[in-house]
């Protein structure tokens, strides 16, 4: 399964962004509970290199011993993990979107090494792999599959951090025509100070935002000294300079002026990736956090009994249980969307390409929601911990410092929250994602008498909430996008209207993610008894439910008032009557799985 497409081809899986018009079942979902025996092996192998290979190193990564990163690099490359997401011709095993989203989560708990690790075959990789010629794939894959080579991406500069294209470094082209004068410098550059690739994006001529493939040993090529960081210390940061730096005109990667396609494309898997990578570290946070609830005794007993505890660790397991089911239902969105594409005759690479750009908007979802679950559980791991927590003796202090960069870097969730919204109305107004008849059929809703019919079956109302979370998302974008289209409003200028409207797909698109897969564990061999899943669903729908109440109060009274406010506002209650449960009592049977496991069970 994880190195051939299957013969099933799903065409019917959800566009991107779709999820907000049109109800899913179970069909095309895939949860980490269904992973097969090869990828089980996969699973294992990554297990066995962070207890035998990266563990006894943490501290020496930690102070950045020479040699020691590029060396815990080529021992991934023997065991093929850097290359598991590449093509076979350049001696990757080309696996599954599953199956590395598998890898992804395993090796989320290695802290630093985590940053150079996704750094390396991510942003450093994919930008050769998606918009390389022949010729560069040759030339640099299989040494950066295997390990020998070590990738850096330089995008950042003092003057650009969001606004990536307004980067001033510069590159002109030789009068000759055989190289590229490269003049600026980069900073915030991870792995750069044991890379021997660099992808760097430079102004042609000063005004066409294009990218380049740089060697280390290019003349007139610099790195300033290791950034002293809050966290990820184990990690290379460093400042690259060019001053005169001369470029092979064939290492130009990518069309000029076209820079951008690969910075933002490649960002999409990245934002992935980060969000699979912060909830395997914050799985391994939860464990550290249960184990010391169960040893530290105060009291005369375990702090683990008391319930102003269970609700920490509750709410911790709820969290890194929603972004599973939402990370593994994205990840098969891209994988069945790469086997309809090469269906179609697109390559294994540029079929990844277009996957993850399918799913754009998902990947900026997980990485907000992810970055913000994993620092949740960091911090109620350190409180956990007491004054432990606070000191550097234990792994809380680190992993709660190492946290904090997954909320800034690629793409803050600040423009990961306005880039949500604008994708979608942008599909929207390219006809791709029909929002417009669903949002209409809603304003319709709101002047009729609201049904008295009560759901029925199993599940039933969970799905009917998640249905009202979609006429909710729908009520309050579509009549800000009317207010926009009649000039009343300009929503560019409007970021908290924006915020609270990215908000609320979020909820919903996590809200449905962990029902799908709550209802599918039916249908596998569950760990735990149904009833600790529902629990989970029914303590995260009620949460989800008085925060989308909150961004839907908040935004309509930003923008409406009067008849319209008030009739926006009565529909909105419609929207936001998911049945009460006592949560005490929900929160208590998980956080008891929980401590009786010693471990994060789920």
């Amino acid at each position: 399964m994880t190195k051939n497409p299957e013969s099933f081809i799903n065409k019917e899986i959800l566009k991107g962004g779709e999820f907000v018009v049109k109800d899913s079942d179970t069909t095309g979902t895939f949860i980490p509970e269904q992973l097969n025996e090869e990828q089980l092996m996969v699973r294992d192998m990554c297990v066995d290199f962070i207890s035998s290979e990266l563990d006894p190193l943490r501290d020496r990564i930690e102070k950045q011993e020479e040699g020691v990163a590029p060396s815990l690099l080529k021992k991934m490359g023997e065991l093929g993990l850097l290359g598991s997401h590449m093509p076979a011709e350049y001696g990757g095993m080309e696996m599954d979107t599953n199956t590395n989203t598998l890898i992804c989560d395993v090796l989320g708990p290695m802290g630093s090494f985590s940053t150079t690790y996704a750094a390396h075959t991510g942003i450093g990789m994919l930008p050769i792999l998606y918009f390389g010629t022949e010729t560069q794939k040759e030339k640099y894959l299989p040494g950066l599959i295997s390990g020998e080579l070590a990738a850096s991406y330089c995008l950042t500069e003092p003057s650009s951090g969001s606004d990536a294209l307004a980067a001033k470094t510069r590159a002109d082209l030789t009068p000759d025509g055989k190289h590229y004068i490269l003049n600026g410098q980069k900073m915030w550059i991870s792995n750069a100070g044991f890379a021997d690739i660099f992808i760097v994006f430079a102004q042609v001529d000063g005004d066409k935002f294009t990218g380049f493939i740089v060697e280390k040993e290019t003349e007139g090529f610099t790195l300033g000294a290791e950034e002293d960081k809050l966290g990820i210390k184990g990690s290379s940061t460093r400042q690259v300079f060019f001053e005169n730096a001369k470029i092979p005109a064939e290492n130009l990667l990518g069309e000029i002026g076209k820079g951008h396609k690969i910075a933002f494309n490649v960002l999409n898997i990245g934002r992935f990736k980060l969000c699979v990578l912060s909830n395997g570290g914050a799985k391994a946070s939860i464990t550290t956090a249960v184990q010391y609830a169960n040893e530290r005794h105060q009291f005369k007993q375990p702090i683990a009994n008391f319930g102003a505890i269970k609700y920490k660790l509750a709410q911790q397991a709820i969290g890194a249980f929603v972004i599973d089911s939402a990370q593994y239902r994205v990840s098969n969105f891209m994988q069945e969307k790469v086997k309809v594409l090469r269906a179609e005759g697109d390559d294994y690479s540029l079929a990844k390409l277009k996957a993850a750009e399918e799913y754009a908007i998902e990947c900026a979802i997980l990485k907000v929601a992810g970055s913000e679950v994993l620092d949740y559980i960091v911090d109620e791991t350190l409180q956990i911990h007491g004054g432990m927590g606070f000191s550097e003796e234990g792994t809380a202090a680190r992993a709660y410092r190492d946290s904090r960069i997954a909320r800034i870097y690629e793409g803050t969730n600040e423009i990961c929250r306005l880039l949500i919204v604008d994708m979608l109305l942008k599909r929207a107004m390219k006809g791709s994602l029909d929002i417009v008849g669903p949002a209409w059929a809603v304003q319709k809703e709101l002047a009729s008498m609201p049904g008295l019919d009560k759901p029925e079956g199993a599940y039933a109302e969970e799905r009917k909430a998640i249905k009202n979370f979609k006429k909710a998302v729908l009520m309050v974008a579509g009549a800000a996008a009317k207010m926009q289209m009649d000039g009343q409003l300009n929503l560019k200028e409007e970021q908290e209207i924006l915020t609270n409207i990215s908000d609320m797909l979020i909820d919903t698109f996590l809200a449905e993610s962990l029902l799908l897969r709550v209802e599918k564990m039916g249908e596998v061999k569950a760990k735990f008894d149904q009833e600790i899943y529902d629990a989970i669903l029914k303590v995260f729908l009620m949460d989800a439910q008085t925060r989308i109440n909150k961004n839907a109060t908040e935004a309509l009274v930003s923008f409406a008032e009067g008849d319209l406010l008030k009739t926006m506002l009565m529909g909105l209650k419609r929207f936001v009557k998911y049945p009460p449960s006592n949560v005490k009592v929900l929160r208590r049977k998980i956080a008891n799985i929980m401590i009786e496991a010693n471990e994060f069970p789920f």
